[in-house]
């Protein structure tokens, strides 16, 4: 092991920027053995190059999510303390203008590639008797927005499984966090916006018109949302959940997602929808 690693390894996925990336360095800095997972090539050298233990590690192939899980079980003999399930995107798009190979590759990513490379884990920790799976949710995760619906359902399904995931853990002591970021800067606009020009065509469609504000603030490169924080609000919460003696089942970041949180119990479904109906961010 090495001699930083004294508070235990940890595998992140998703870690070549943004959130990832930051949780990496942070975790880095705090003594933990860090394995940072990502897809390409030159990311996974910058990531070596930076002292980090590069994974590579593309969720929509099972036998990569095999061989990643096989490589940090093997390096760390077994003993791995903390699972950050980051890697996703948000493909953009009104419902109806969402085909089922679009809606497939969001789910095969945020939630089948996610939960294969948590089960994979899973019987490691379990025989240790101790770990921290800790999932990249969203406010999208309880709140639905206009335009996110593919996004929306692969978090909402992400949260659902998490919390059968944690009933089912109960007593293993294995905990399972799930933290909701509201608006954060990092590349998640660009990659959204891939996404987008990949499967929808706006031309002919009803959302014609909403779809230029859509592309307008997907294209923007600064983040304008005055609430917006950068990543490492994401990994203060991170290093909570993995240090915490009992850490939270949820982790709020930004104030609209503990703000949409409060108001999603005290307001009628009907004046919630107005609310979130007009949400641009």
């Amino acid at each position: 092991m090495h001699n930083s690693s004294h508070r235990g390894a940890v595998l992140i996925s998703g870690a070549s920027s943004g959130i990832g990336y930051s949780s990496a360095l942070m975790l880095q800095q705090r003594g933990y053995r860090v394995f940072a997972g990502a897809r390409r090539d030159e990311d996974l050298q910058r990531l070596r190059a930076l002292g980090l233990e590069a994974v590579a590690l593309d969720l929509c192939d099972s036998a990569q999510i095999h061989a990643a899980a096989e490589q940090v079980l093997d390096a760390t003999g077994g003993c791995l303390y903390g699972l950050f399930n980051n890697a996703g995107y948000g493909q953009p798009g009104a419902v109806e203008d969402l085909s089922r190979a679009a809606l497939r590759e969001q789910f095969e990513t945020n939630l089948f590639g996610t939960m294969e490379l948590t089960c994979a884990l899973l019987p490691a920790m379990r025989a240790r008797g101790r770990g921290r799976i800790i999932q990249n949710s969203s406010v999208l995760g309880f709140a639905a927005m206009p335009y996110r619906g593919a996004y929306n359902a692969s978090k909402f399904a992400l949260e659902g499984i998490t919390d059968t995931l944690r009933l089912e853990l109960r007593g293993s002591g294995i905990y399972v966090s799930l933290i909701e970021p509201g608006p954060i800067r990092s590349r998640f606009r660009e990659n959204s916006l891939a996404a987008f020009q990949r499967h929808i065509e706006p031309a002919g469609s009803a959302h014609e018109a909403a779809y230029e504000r859509v592309l307008a603030r997907l294209a923007s490169r600064t983040n304008n949302n005055r609430f917006a924080l950068d990543a490492d609000a994401v990994g203060r919460c991170l290093i909570q959940a993995l240090e915490a003696t009992r850490p939270k089942i949820r982790y709020r970041v930004t104030t609209p997602t503990k703000a949409i949180a409060v108001l999603k119990r005290l307001l009628p479904a009907r004046a919630l929808d107005r609310l979130l109906g007009d949400v641009k961010e």
